[in-house]
Parts: structure tokens; C-alpha cells; sequence
């Protein structure tokens, strides 16, 4: 463990977090999501040069989303014990050594290995990354504004990613755009320990580490057998004996949670909507965002052609819709509560699908932009509200483990989402079978959009 560095970090002159402490910690975050974002258009190229496939790429995405969701839970139980800021720059230093490690990787397969290295980073720093802030802003209608920034940063980080990944990949190659982590994560680091204090240290708790093997063996046998099983087939013994085990590792998990005296998923929490709701809301919003940005990410650089740096231009009104509204969100939620923004953004981003399904369906590349643009205001003006909303639901003491499952949530609802939705695909060599497989996938996301705001509305 990292360990931290002896100096006394800069206060405000009001005793908050320090706005360059602010600005550290959601730097951090903005690299994890930028990493995601810049990876999507990179994808084409990785399979070019590695000469890998559909699931390769799948793999690509999900083997980084699939470890960070499967710690989440451990890694916020982690940093109330030991301190959210020397949990932050433990994993921020193992962020910024894996993207050394991805840029360096001679094959597919070495690359999924790297990138599972560099899930472990990010499954660190961002619920303690959240923790922080928590812990730096007493104040309801400050710490509201500070989430809605540093939600506003991951979005700035979505909308970056595909310009400058495009450019990248178009002048230096892909493996540049894990180089980029390099000194940006050095930055972070120095940052963070000038400018950010330590927080309180919760009593040593019990570790669950049967839990958290259960979690690992579920979500990774579903997610293997969600990407391999249209190529091995749905009803092979293989995919059927990974779902079986999936839902027995699930079931053991949920046994051990209740028997567990410091369990890492409280499971109690789920007893109130104010809480389960918005932890739905977090995985249904994940699974259409990084699902919409894969699905694009490959229509418009295998359908339409587009290089990847165009391809970058091409994904800019959802990603810059998405941080925009985000950087306004914390307002707006501090003003009129987390109810309405969650309903109202949600049901944006479902019209926003709908849009994307005529302009898929005639070709309009109006409509393609109008539904990006709606998308992306709508999970904008979500992220914000929906996490004050779930942080307000707990007692503070367990605002580690309260933002760790929060953001579990919304990796899960990402792995599920590059997972179901890759496999809907039909090939990239056959354009009737992919246009096909795309509609339906739109269609999945739309409704599953609409529920979210149904929930939202009724709880």
C-alpha cells in the first residue's frame, strides 16, 4: 500500500476541501472515464493490428470493467479502514503503471491481461474519490455542487475521449492513448498529496473475502458467457454451466452477506427505494451510455467508414452534452432536489434512443446527432442527482461502502451493457446483420431508459 506522504496538505480558507484538492480528485476520475471513452475508437485499430475479433474487442472494453466493478465493493470497505486518500494514490499509481503495461502489449490476449491490471486502479480510486468529497463538504448544497463537478469531470473525460483518441490513433497508433495515462497520472498523484487530506478511519472490520470471491466468480462467468455464447452457442454445455455457476455464485454471495458480522454489501440498505432505486437507476444509466458509445464507436467506423479520428467528431455531441449538463446538474439538484432531475433525464435519454433509431433505421445523420445530444443530456443531468440521492440515504460513517456500490452499479451496468449489446451485433463483415442486430439493441436501451424514469416517478 502506498505509503502517504508526511507534509500537511493545503486547507481552504473556510476549512472545505481545498479547490485544488477538488480538482485532484476529480482529475483521477476524469482519467478513468477518459480512458473508457478513448478506448471505444481505438477498438477498429486494435483489431487491425493484433488481428483480433468481435469478442476480442468485447474483452478489450469489459476485461477493464469487469475487474473494477468486481472490487468495488472491498475497495470502499478498504478505504474507510486505511483512509480514502492513501486508498486514491494506491490506485492511481496502479492505473498509471497498467496503462504503461497496455501500451507495451505485443497481442490481444497480453492486452486483456493489462487491462484487467488496470481495472484494479480505478476500483481504488473512485469510491474513495467520492469519499473524499464527502468527507470535504459538510454543507448539503456545496457537497451537491462538488458531486455535480466532479460528475461533470468524468463527462468532460466521455467527451474528450473520442476526439483525442481519434487524433491519436490517427497520428501515433493506439498504444499512445494508454501512454497519455502516464504523465497525466503522475500529475494527479502529485496533486492529491499536496492539496487533499487524510480522512477518519473506521474500526478495523472483518474481511469478507469469501464475498468478494463469490462477487469475481459471478460477474466474470456472466460476462464470459454473455460475449462467447453467440460464437460457441447459447445452448452449449460451457455457456450453460457458466450461467448455472453464475447464479450459484450469486446465491452464495447473497448468503454470506447475510451471515457475515461486517459484510460488504449491507444488505439492508436495499429496504429503502430511496436507496435501491437510485442504485438501479445508476446500472440501467451505465448500460445504455457505454452501450450506446460501443455500438457507435464500431457503426461508425465499420458501417459508414469513418476514420477514427472522425469517428471521434462523430461521438461529440453525446459526450459533450453528457459532461456539459453534469458540470450544471449539482446546481440544479442542490435547488430542486434528486427526484426530478433523475425523471426528467432519464426520460430524455429514452427519447434520445428512439432518435437514434429512426437515424440508424433511414440513414439521417440529423437524427443520429439529435439523439446523441438528448442522451447525453439526459445521463448528464442524472449522474449528478442520482448519486447526491444515494449518499443521502445512508449514514455517513459508511459513505465508503455506500459510493463503492454505487459505482459497482454503474460498472455492471457498463459490462452487462458492452456484453448484451456486442452480442446482439450481428458481424461487422455483413452490414444487413449488424444494422439488424443495432436496431434491436437501440430498442433494449430505450426501454430500459423509460423504466428507470418510470421507477424514478412512483418511488
Amino acid at each position: 500500500m502506498l505509503t502517504e506522504r508526511q507534509t500537511t496538505p493545503v486547507p481552504s480558507e473556510n476549512g472545505a476541501l481545498h479547490a485544488l484538492g477538488l480538482t485532484a480528485i476529480c482529475f483521477g476520475f476524469f482519467m478513468v472515464i477518459l480512458d473508457t471513452s478513448v478506448v471505444n475508437v481505438a477498438l477498429p485499430a486494435m483489431q487491425h493490428d493484433l488481428h483480433g475479433s468481435l469478442e476480442g474487442l468485447q474483452w478489450v472494453v469489459n476485461g477493464y470493467t469487469l475487474i473494477f466493478a468486481s472490487l468495488l465493493l472491498s475497495a470502499g470497505t478498504l478505504g474507510d479502514r486505511l483512509g480514502h486518500k492513501r486508498s486514491f494514490l494506491t490506485g492511481y499509481l496502479l492505473f498509471t503503471g497498467a496503462s504503461l503495461l497496455c501500451s507495451l502489449a505485443p497481442s490481444l490476449n497480453i492486452l486483456i491481461a493489462a487491462r484487467v491490471l488496470q481495472g484494479v486502479g480505478p476500483a481504488l480510486l473512485v469510491p474513495s474519490s467520492l469519499a473524499l468529497i464527502t468527507h470535504g463538504f459538510q454543507n448539503p448544497g456545496k457537497r451537491a455542487r462538488a458531486v455535480g463537478i466532479w460528475a461533470g469531470s468524468s463527462g468532460i473525460g466521455l467527451a474528450g475521449g473520442p476526439v483525442i483518441g481519434g487524433a491519436l490513433v490517427e497520428m501515433l497508433g493506439w498504444r499512445s492513448i494508454f501512454l497519455l495515462n502516464v504523465p497525466l497520472g503522475l500529475l494527479a498523484l502529485a496533486l492529491t498529496m499536496r492539496f487533499v487530506s487524510e480522512t477518519p478511519r473506521t474500526t478495523a472490520q472483518k474481511r469478507d473475502l469469501w464475498g468478494q470471491a463469490c462477487v469475481i466468480v459471478a460477474l466474470a462467468t456472466l460476462t464470459y458467457a454473455l460475449i462467447e455464447g453467440r460464437s460457441q452457442g447459447w445452448i452449449s454445455p460451457q455457456i450453460v454451466g457458466l450461467f448455472l455457476l453464475c447464479i450459484g455464485a450469486s446465491g452464495g454471495f447473497l448468503l454470506i452477506e447475510t451471515r457475515h458480522s461486517t459484510p460488504m454489501l449491507p444488505l439492508h440498505f436495499f429496504s429503502s427505494t430511496a436507496f435501491s432505486v437510485p442504485i438501479l437507476v445508476g446500472c440501467i444509466l451505465n448500460f445504455g451510455l457505454y452501450g450506446i458509445l460501443f455500438v457507435l464507436s464500431l457503426f461508425f467506423q465499420d458501417i459508414y467508414h469513418y476514420p477514427a479520428a472522425l469517428a471521434g467528431v462523430a461521438l461529440l455531441p453525446i459526450t459533450v452534452a453528457t459532461g456539459s449538463t453534469a458540470l450544471i446538474s449539482g446546481r440544479i439538484t442542490a435547488r430542486l432536489g434528486t427526484r426530478r432531475p433523475m425523471i426528467g433525464g432519464l426520460a430524455a435519454s429514452y427519447l434520445g434512443t428512439l432518435l437514434l433509431l429512426l437515424g440508424e433505421t433511414g440513414g439521417a445523420i440529423l437524427l443520429l446527432t439529435a439523439g446523441e445530444i438528448a442522451i447525453g443530456l439526459g445521463c448528464g443531468m442524472t449522474v449528478p442527482a442520482m448519486t447526491t440521492a444515494v449518499l443521502n440515504a445512508v449514514p455517513r460513517s459508511q459513505v465508503g461502502v455506500t459510493s463503492a456500490l454505487l459505482n459497482a452499479s454503474r460498472q455492471l451496468g457498463g459490462v452487462l451493457g458492452v456484453a448484451i449489446l456486442g452480442s446482439i451485433l450481428g458481424s461487422l463483415s455483413e452490414r444487413s446483420a449488424f444494422l439488424a442486430g443495432m436496431h434491436i439493441a437501440l430498442l433494449l436501451v430505450a426501454l430500459l431508459f423509460l423504466l428507470g424514469s418510470v421507477l424514478t416517478s412512483i418511488t
